[in-house]
């Protein structure tokens, strides 16, 4: 498909024009790559979901993939959404699906910070749906809405 000299010229220095709709040109498409699954389900079966379904459950790496996220969940049907995160108890830290460890985070107060009773239970991470939309530990038998991402 050729481009008209003066749409080139406007495509270059990265300017609008109001363009005949007649004519037909490339175009770019944003898809997000966060799904939400309004589904309740303990935190194994929504990572096994996701890994079936998409590519993982999501990891929030940064405040804009946070953001994103507290967009997503603004439709969950719970009052919190599975992440990607994990409690590993044996060196009491928080981890990725990925395998990553935390550095970007979000935590409520109360949350995330202290040692997990891991003889009790296993703990995972969810956001909060409402609210200020914090992550929050929670028993991995919970059931609950979660997000997977495509990438």
């Amino acid at each position: 498909m050729d481009l008209d000299r003066s749409v080139q010229k406007l495509m270059a220095v990265g300017q609008w024009n109001d363009i005949s709709c007649t004519k037909q040109y490339p175009f770019v498409c944003h898809e997000d790559k966060l799904i939400l699954i309004k589904e309740n389900l303990m935190w194994s079966e929504a990572l096994r979901y996701c890994r079936q379904n998409h590519v993982d459950l999501v990891s929030v790496h940064s405040e804009e993939i946070q953001r994103r996220v507290m967009n997503v969940v603004k439709g969950a049907s719970t009052a919190a959404v599975w992440l990607g995160l994990h409690n590993y108890c044996i060196m009491n830290m928080w981890l990725w699906v990925s395998g990553e460890t935390v550095c970007y985070h979000n935590w409520a107060p109360g949350n995330g910070t202290t040692q997990e009773n891991c003889k009790l239970e296993n703990r995972k991470g969810a956001v909060q749906s409402v609210g200020d939309q914090h992550w929050i530990s929670l028993p991995q038998f919970h059931k609950i809405n979660f997000i997977c991402s495509r990438y």
